[in-house]
């Protein structure tokens, strides 16, 4: 397994965000790429090394340039607002909703985090952007390894990307990574590419970035989107739109729902995507559906996560694998790990 880690992760290390009405110490942490990174160590498992650096241009292929200029530069305007900044992170407080324009970029820095974001729980640092650049280039050298024609490749990096939009962070994420992956298997000649979600919480933002296309399948699993985060999408009727109908599949599962209910799904999802015909396939691979996991509602246990890449492996398709989500800290390493070993 040729696995591409990133070096400038612990960059972005937010102090702390808005969880369910209070201000709490981050989730998302830098040990979650240490503890995945020692893992791979233990086990010698493949090879490690930092990406290759791709042209900011293909960044562009999934997202919009008004948004990537405004992430190059929010640290800097946030200070320009006040050189005490420094010691703070920037957080969004203020969104456009429903009948509020988003064509107009605000002068109002606070309004420009609200316009480009959707939650309080994603605070921007000195360096998010470096990191989650660098995280970019490991998808993207991930999907280098596979168009060149590996078998699998693995993206260790953080903060994760499947909630990241094509104009909207959140989610603990910046960058879509999946995405750019996927669109990267594209451009390299596969007509047609699958990604399956496994994270415990919808990737919206992968979803939206493909509704409307036909030539990326996008599967998920998660938790019920009535209860859980990121709430306002992921639900099984979401099908896609236009050249995309027929082409989203969405799992949503309650909470407290294990391996034996949470495969049969999977069952389904593989199955979907052989009939779509995918020549490759992106795993978003979170493992906060650990029965441990703080902020989500699963009962996953360590073991199941072996059967889970074996199972995917199953499908026989040249395979990046991307980190997503998993805040059990003490055994995110495992978990992932599992998923590698038993895939490879």
């Amino acid at each position: 397994m040729q696995t591409f880690y990133n070096p400038d992760h612990a960059g972005h290390q937010g102090k702390l965000e808005m969880y369910r009405g209070r201000m709490v110490p981050c989730h998302e942490v830098p040990q979650r790429q240490d503890q995945v990174f020692a893992a791979l160590e233990a086990r010698a498992l493949g090879h490690l090394q930092i990406p290759h650096h791709f042209d900011d241009t293909l960044l562009s292929r999934i997202h919009s340039p008004r948004y990537l200029r405004f992430l190059q530069t929010a640290w800097q305007q946030w200070l320009a607002l006040d050189p005490a900044n420094a010691a703070q992170d920037a957080i969004a407080s203020v969104w456009p909703t429903r009948s509020f324009r988003t064509d107009v970029e605000p002068d109002n820095f606070a309004a420009r985090m609200g316009l480009y974001s959707f939650d309080a729980g994603t605070p921007l640092t000195a360096g998010t952007w470096q990191a989650a650049r660098s995280g970019a280039d490991c998808a993207l050298s991930a999907a280098a390894h596979i168009a060149q024609g590996g078998h699998a490749a693995f993206a260790l990096s953080r903060p994760p990307g499947h909630h990241a939009g094509a104009d909207f962070f959140g989610g603990y994420c910046f960058l879509n990574n999946a995405a750019l992956a996927a669109q990267y298997l594209r451009d390299s000649g596969l007509e047609r590419v699958a990604v399956l979600d496994v994270d415990y919480h919808h990737g919206n933002g992968t979803q939206a970035i493909f509704y409307a296309r036909a030539d990326v399948f996008f599967a998920s699993i998660h938790g019920d989107p009535r209860t859980e985060y990121p709430f306002y999408l992921g639900h099984a009727d979401e099908r896609g739109q236009g050249a995309g109908l027929g082409l989203n599949l969405n799992f949503p599962l309650p909470r407290g729902s294990d391996y034996t209910r949470w495969s049969e799904a999977l069952e389904l999802a593989l199955s979907a995507i052989t009939d779509y015909g995918a020549q490759a396939l992106v795993v978003s691979l979170g493992v906060d559906t650990f029965a441990g996991d703080p902020i989500s509602g699963f009962a996953l246990q360590s073991q199941d996560y072996l059967r889970m890449g074996e199972r995917i492996a199953h499908a026989g398709l040249p395979t990046v694998l991307v980190f997503e989500g998993g805040y059990a800290v003490d055994a995110v390493g495992v978990n992932v790990v599992n998923v590698l070993q038993a895939f490879a």
